[in-house]
């Protein structure tokens, strides 16, 4: 059995999504992070980075059957059940690769600069930070084009198959609006949304995500104030002095 510690965010929603497509049962155990649960003792224990997602493996991996397993970065976590599982990873060399290139180019590229933009457009909405607003737009619209690039020649992300590459880019780039992307001028970044939302397995993780009660985290995210700072690292969280111009 799987147990997962996490919330709704797009990292944890590609793990459900994974662990639906393998028909893997699951418990779930939800973490706030808006609230400061991540900072406990015991999910600590789990991850030094206090970052969700996190899995227990109760079985542990294969060749080590018996011995549980801690996995925490949901890249790894998506390889992790895919290998276990003997699907969504090609045994091709080449596919293979190719699946893991993509799921890379998500996990440096696509998040975080999705990321920082919805930190800016929603936490950063003054004039003085216009710049970068603009900077991370301007990077995620280039990278929602590399994507149009790439499914123009491929009905996925890693060729013709679906992949762990797909479930970890789709839950960052369907919210497309959040980025200010018209995905109606993208229409193959368009086809491959819509194809991954009609799953089967998509839809239950998506209603998984519906059922979860988020109003202590909605609340906080609301009202503001010291929880929300410390989940923020702004106020008496941040670090001024690490903002100074570089030399030279």
């Amino acid at each position: 059995m799987i147990k997962l510690y996490g919330m709704g965010s797009p990292n944890v929603v590609k793990v459900v999504i994974v662990l639906e497509e393998l028909q893997m049962p699951f418990d779930f155990e939800m973490i706030d992070v808006i609230n400061g649960d991540q900072f406990s003792d015991a999910f600590g224990a789990l991850t030094p980075n206090r970052k969700v997602p996190v899995i227990l493996d109760d079985e542990g991996p294969r060749g080590c059957v018996g011995q549980p397993f801690t996995l925490w970065e949901s890249g790894a976590i998506l390889l992790y059940l895919a290998e276990r599982s003997g699907q969504l990873l090609s045994t091709d060399p080449a596919t293979r690769y190719t699946t893991l290139q993509w799921l890379m180019f998500q996990m440096g590229s696509i998040g975080p600069m999705s990321g920082q933009l919805s930190h800016f457009r929603i936490y950063a909405p003054q004039p003085d930070h216009a710049y970068a607003r603009a900077r991370y737009a301007t990077e995620v619209k280039r990278i929602y084009d590399v994507v149009e690039a790439r499914l123009q020649t491929s009905d996925y992300l890693a060729g013709r198959d679906y992949s762990i590459a797909d479930i970890a880019a789709w839950p960052w780039l369907k919210a497309s609006d959040m980025r200010g992307v018209d995905v109606a001028t993208l229409p193959c970044v368009k086809r491959w949304i819509e194809a991954i939302a009609a799953r089967p397995a998509v839809q239950q993780a998506q209603a998984f995500f519906g059922s979860l009660d988020n109003t202590a985290m909605i609340k906080t995210m609301r009202e503001g104030g010291e929880r929300l700072d410390r989940y923020l690292g702004r106020g008496r969280w941040s670090r001024p002095e690490l903002a100074g111009e570089a030399n030279g």
